[in-house]
């Protein structure tokens, strides 16, 4: 008894084959119980046969991980500079094709546009480098006398008997601080020369990227193609064209704008006295166009400073200029400037500059625009949108802009019912990149209405084989 307790226990109450003789003479049941006898073990219940090439992949996939974090970690310098050159590639792209289609070569035309954008540099560099000299060492010739006007005007306004001579003999004393510095300054040249050695380094190392990026750029856009199937080398196509199209048209956006700002703000201060107007009037354009949203003031406060140190008056009109000039951009030109190349929400175009700079430093904040534009483009074109229902929350009053931009078919926003229309032409530019957005409109369009059939091609897509 107590064996066959103890047998039937261990073997999970089978019964044993010698408590039914008849089972003995069956091969079958033999076989069976004995296979089970073999396979049956505890390491074998605790661990699944796939357990360990599980581990194995895990394992793996950590370590390959860890050395691409370590790898982008130590080549994020190149990694930086390489996607700076690539949007400038994009920038350039435009002005490059364009001399190619009148007979340049692309090479010659990418050397052209470079040296352009080079000169506008340095002109830019130079002016505003002997602006903020010339008026930093005015500044402080000029303070005390500052100090005895100010005082004398509080003094004759109030009634009052406030003394400067205190005031004045500390700043002479920062004066000579300031000399002191100055002289002193020869011994930090090498420190100086080695930053701007680094400087001018990157500089070319980006230049030389974007210079290869462009002019080689269909030869580099038809490696990568070579290397993918038909269907992805169209949508790689598609959204190179893309980035082109909208970095290309912020950066000219700008330019325009930027021209614009410059000219009238240059005449404005050439009438009202303030000094070194050019210059104060090329910080202007720049700054107040490449700052979303609060550019403007932020470049308005030096012109306005300068002006203050040599007339009141004249910095009031200032003031009062900047903002109206500002309406005007803001309703008038912008508008009709922006409308054909990138039309971003300010609040929008303000995000992605706080991120880009959070991310990246102030190289983030100059590339976040033309990756908001992109990403705004590419989501507008493949994203379904669906009819909004009635409600308060969602009742606005539009304006004759805004419904027109909203009835394009299928309510496509700003790609609208113009491209549709007019399939050939980049909102009447006749480029590529028209054709680009119409094909792209077209092929959204047709997925919603149409959404369990196959994608449909356009007149310019090749015949399927």
């Amino acid at each position: 008894m107590t064996n066959e307790a103890g047998t039937g226990s261990a073997q999970g109450d089978r019964p044993a084959a010698h408590d039914d003789p008849d089972r003995l003479d069956d091969p079958g049941w033999t076989r069976h119980h004995e296979k089970r006898e073999v396979t049956t073990s505890p390491l074998g219940d605790r661990l699944p046969p796939w357990y360990p090439r599980a581990l194995i992949y895990t394992a793996l996939t950590v370590a390959s991980l860890v050395l691409l974090r370590v790898t982008i970690y130590l080549l994020r310098d190149l990694l930086l500079m390489l996607m700076v050159a690539l949007f400038l590639s994009f920038a350039m792209e435009p002005a490059v094709n364009w001399l190619a289609d009148r007979g340049w070569r692309r090479g010659a035309a990418t050397g052209l546009v470079f040296v352009v954008v080079l000169l506008g540099g340095a002109l830019l560099t130079y002016a505003m480098v002997d602006l903020v000299i010339s008026e930093t060492s005015r500044l402080v010739d000029d303070a005390p006398r500052y100090v005895r006007d100010t005082t004398d005007w509080v003094n004759r306004r109030f009634n009052t008997e406030v003394t400067s001579d205190d005031l004045v003999s500390q700043i002479e004393t920062y004066q000579g601080d300031l000399s002191t510095m100055a002289t002193n300054v020869g011994g930090r040249v090498v420190t100086l020369s080695a930053a701007a050695v680094g400087a001018l380094f990157r500089l070319l190392t980006i230049g030389l990227f974007a210079f290869y990026l462009t002019a080689d750029g269909p030869k580099f856009r038809r490696t990568i193609c070579s290397r993918l199937p038909p269907d992805r080398q169209r949508m790689v196509l598609d959204l190179w064209e893309l980035a082109i199209a909208k970095t290309g048209g912020y950066l000219y956006s700008r330019i325009v704008l930027a021209a614009l700002c410059t000219i009238f703000s240059w005449v404005a201060m050439e009438v009202l006295g303030v000094p070194y107007a050019l210059a104060l009037a090329l910080w202007m354009g720049v700054l107040s166009q490449f700052v979303p949203v609060i550019g403007t003031y932020l470049a308005g406060a030096l012109p306005i400073l300068i002006a203050l140190l040599n007339a009141p008056i004249a910095a009031l009109a200032l003031l009062i200029f900047f903002t109206v000039y500002q309406q005007l951009e803001n309703y008038l030109f912008a508008p009709r400037v922006t409308a054909r190349t990138m039309n971003i929400h300010a609040a929008v175009a303000f995000g992605s500059v706080i991120a880009g700079a959070s991310l990246i430093g102030p190289v983030g904040a100059l590339l976040a625009l033309p990756v908001a534009a992109i990403v705004q483009a590419f989501l507008s074109a493949f994203l379904q949108r669906h009819e909004v229902v009635t409600s308060e929350l969602t009742a606005v009053s539009m304006s004759q802009g805004d419904e027109d931009d909203l009835r394009g078919p299928g309510g496509m926003g700003d790609l609208g019912e113009e491209l549709w229309n007019d399939p050939a032409g980049a909102s009447r530019g006749e480029t590529p990149s028209g054709e680009f957005f119409s094909r792209m409109l077209r092929r959204a369009v047709e997925r919603r209405r149409h959404p369990h059939s196959p994608d449909p091609q356009s007149d310019s897509d090749p015949p399927a084989r």
